[in-house]
């Protein structure tokens, strides 16, 4: 009876957060109307949250129509925000990435289909051993048609998994790109041990139950 009650406590906890998060996400949709960001040169730009930035970065990347990933913090209410002041957990922002891609090759709807099964969708703030406000699910939407696909698609996916999907749904406001050192980390560190071990297994494991059509060979 002694391990019921604290379950219990637990349990009540993570609905009371997920009501309220619920709620706050509701706000921010109905009263911030989302930026869109012009397409230049033929290339659009999308923005996710999905854990770490290097994980993100590497996984985008590896999609037929991605030209190029860009790490940083989106989300949060403070500005210029640093990855020090992120990993406080104050500042509202999670590791993002921009992701620049080709329209006529790879759709907004696809990205989104990456997104989701590139992580475990039922974790909230963080992704594995990486937990926080700032490594929390976040897919932003640059207008109406983006917003509903995203819906749809979380949707869909709860149903089809029987679980709360974690990630969050916020109109796209601004983009803070991260520091150099956190460009390209994957390439240009591979044998880091955060890279060996958790980078480079998640790229992996996506890329082996997602539709090699889409993905670019010898990535």
């Amino acid at each position: 009876m002694n391990k019921i009650i604290p379950l219990f406590l637990i349990t009540l906890l993570f609905n009371c957060k997920n009501e309220a998060q619920n709620k706050e996400e509701k706000q921010i949709m109905n009263t911030i109307k989302p930026v869109e960001v012009p397409i230049k040169n033929g290339k659009a730009r999308a923005y996710f949250a999905s854990g770490c930035f290097w994980c993100a970065e590497s996984i985008f990347d590896s999609v037929k129509g991605v030209e190029e990933t860009i790490s940083g913090y989106s989300g949060g209410h403070t500005q210029n925000p640093t990855y020090e002041s992120s990993n406080t957990g104050k500042t509202g922002h999670a590791e993002a990435v921009e992701v620049i891609y080709d329209p006529k090759i790879v759709s907004f709807e696809t990205l989104v289909d990456v997104y989701f099964a590139s992580q475990n969708v039922s974790q909230i703030n963080g992704q594995g051993n990486d937990r926080g406000s700032q490594y929390r699910s976040i897919l932003f939407y640059q207008n109406e048609e983006q917003k509903n696909i995203i819906l749809e698609k979380k949707t869909l996916l709860a149903k089809k998994l029987g679980v709360k999907i974690a990630a969050e749904i916020y109109p796209f406001e601004k983009f803070w790109i991260a520091e150099d050192y956190h460009q390209d980390y994957e390439k240009r560190n591979p044998n880091h041990p955060y890279i060996q071990n958790v980078s480079i297994p998640r790229l992996k494991k996506f890329k082996n139950n997602f539709p090699q059509k889409f993905l670019k060979e010898n990535h």
